[in-house]
């Protein structure tokens, strides 16, 4: 349960003073914000309406130190069977109620995260590693989505379609699927799966939340308000059931035929096999996976705005974004100038502890992270690249590393890989159409952007023959993006649509509905039975 205790205002009261942080543990630095979330040195990481979980314990590591932040006890197969029953039990209950008062269930969540969104954004800065204002910045995103859900609970609108036969009436309508399993990721360890708890919650279904092994603290932190919003309304804690583990508790997720509805945020590899799982059995699925995402600077392009943009989406939580811009293609007439200040950015970008003011780069996520980072500066220099700024690991304590500018041709094979680490690889174009083609030789779809003046190239990029992601920007960069928009890509993205415009519609049982109130029995096609 979540303690009334004073709202923290700013991240200076989430750390203690320097000349004592070098002797505290990491729990004792940040206890005021711990505490505020009910968050303990041991935690128990099974929820089903109450609190449990009898397996391995996992660690909360914080990225800046590499020391443990608190642990966290995970379920067991046994435990998850119970939970997912659970869920289902309470999703039969739930779907009778009305979507508007679905949605003003939703609302009230969103009150309780407004209420402590910095102390959660502080503890996703300390479990992930992404500075102060990217973590108050998601738990901000799981507030608006739940006032869009909230709104949405009033408009989950079917169709009437008119019958070709005297005397009746066709419809369309949408029904809750039942359980909806939501696998997220490290790195939007609250985001994302807010953008799948609050659709799924106000379509009548119910939610088992596994979140990444590395990120537990957050996810037991919003299961305890969520948990007080429930009980406070009478409602099944087991609505909201979160259950930390290992692959172990995912695999089994993926092949349950009671979790009709399995959302997987991860790698393309990882995401493959339960793709493959869930469609064996033929459940739904919705896939977030890989982006190797590339913004084209054309030579008409506003080169202040392009600059700043590329920065923010190359080095912005540290290159862990799904959204980060790996990829630059530059027009070759504004490449030297254009590249001469992006470099000149970088070296103002400050790295270090992402709770400390003014830092815009924070550490990688794990140490596996880093030997990734260094394999990859290798192997660009073996293909033939050069390093422009950056490509060191930094010598202290922590996973930090320099957030890195490369040249290379846009053809080397390390280039069409995506690597979660803040590297930017940057080519040379002759054309616009040179650069939708590299854009879209990549296996992955997620994101891309174009910074043009011409109206002429805007349509050419967002057309037909343009770029094939799923999301398509101009004079923005490929991260950031709204609520209010379906997210998602295509190819090996996975083709899964989270968050604004209809993606709703996949939590949901579509119904087409053909009622007969003539008392004659015509048959469509004009066949008759003499």
């Amino acid at each position: 349960m979540i303690r009334a205790t004073r709202i923290l205002t700013t991240r200076f009261r989430a750390t203690a003073p320097s000349h004592l942080s070098r002797t505290l543990t990491s729990f004792a630095k940040h206890e005021s914000i711990l505490t505020e979330l009910g968050i303990s040195k041991v935690n128990q990481g099974v929820f089903d309406g109450a609190w449990g979980g009898s397996g391995p314990t996992q660690s909360a590591v914080s990225p800046a130190t590499n020391e443990t932040i608190a642990k966290v006890s995970t379920a067991t197969i046994d435990e998850l069977k119970v939970a997912i029953a659970k869920a289902k039990a309470a999703q039969e209950e739930w779907r009778h109620v009305p979507a508007p008062r679905r949605g003003e269930i939703v609302r009230q969540i969103r009150e309780r995260l407004e209420k402590h969104k910095h102390a959660l954004g502080s503890l996703v800065s300390l479990e992930v590693g992404k500075i102060y204002a990217e973590g108050v910045g998601e738990i901000q995103e799981y507030i608006d989505i739940c006032d869009f859900a909230t709104g949405l609970s009033r408009a989950l609108n079917g169709s009437v379609i008119p019958s070709e036969r005297p005397g009746h009436f066709m419809m369309e309508q949408y029904h809750p699927l039942g359980v909806v399993g939501i696998i997220s990721a490290f790195n939007f360890p609250a985001a994302v799966a807010g953008w799948n708890v609050a659709l799924a919650l106000i379509t009548g279904n119910a939610t088992i939340w596994k979140p990444a092994p590395s990120t537990p603290l957050i996810s037991v932190a919003i299961s305890k308000i969520i948990q007080d919003v429930l009980e406070e309304n009478n409602l099944p804690g087991a609505l909201h059931t979160m259950v930390c583990g290992g692959a172990d508790v995912g695999e089994y997720l993926a092949k349950s035929p009671d979790v009709n509805l399995v959302s997987f945020t991860g790698s393309t590899e990882v995401g493959r096999k339960v793709g493959t799982v869930v469609q064996n059995r033929f459940g739904k699925l919705l896939l977030e996976l890989g982006g190797n995402n590339a913004i084209i600077v054309n030579d008409d392009a506003d080169i202040e705005l392009a600059v700043r943009a590329c920065l923010f989406a190359a080095v912005g939580t540290a290159g862990q974004r799904c959204t980060t811009t790996r990829r630059l293609f530059l027009h070759e007439k504004i490449h030297d100038q254009f590249l001469a200040r992006l470099v000149k950015a970088y070296a103002q970008v400050k790295i270090g502890d992402p709770l400390e003011e003014g830092v815009l780069c924070g550490p990688l996520h794990t140490k596996a992270a880093v030997e990734a980072y260094k394999k990859t500066i290798e192997s660009v220099k073996a293909q033939g690249g050069k390093i422009l700024v950056g490509g060191n690991v930094l010598d202290r304590p922590g996973n930090f590393v320099e957030p890195t500018i490369t040249s290379i041709d846009a053809n080397a094979p390390i280039v069409q890989h995506e690597v979660f680490v803040p590297i930017l690889h940057v080519s040379k174009i002759k054309n616009l159409e040179e650069g939708i083609k590299f854009n879209n030789q990549v296996m992955q779809g997620l994101s891309s952007s174009l910074f043009t003046s011409n109206i002429a190239n805007v349509f050419k990029w967002t057309g037909p023959a343009g770029s094939d992601c799923g999301i398509v920007n101009v004079n923005i960069p490929t991260n950031g993006a709204e609520i209010g928009g379906a997210f998602g890509g295509e190819k090996e993205t996975g083709g899964g649509r989270e968050s604004g415009s209809d993606s709703w519609k996949q939590y949901c049982r579509r119904q087409t509905a053909t009622i007969n109130y003539s008392g004659a029995l015509p048959l469509a096609q004009g066949i008759k039975f003499e």
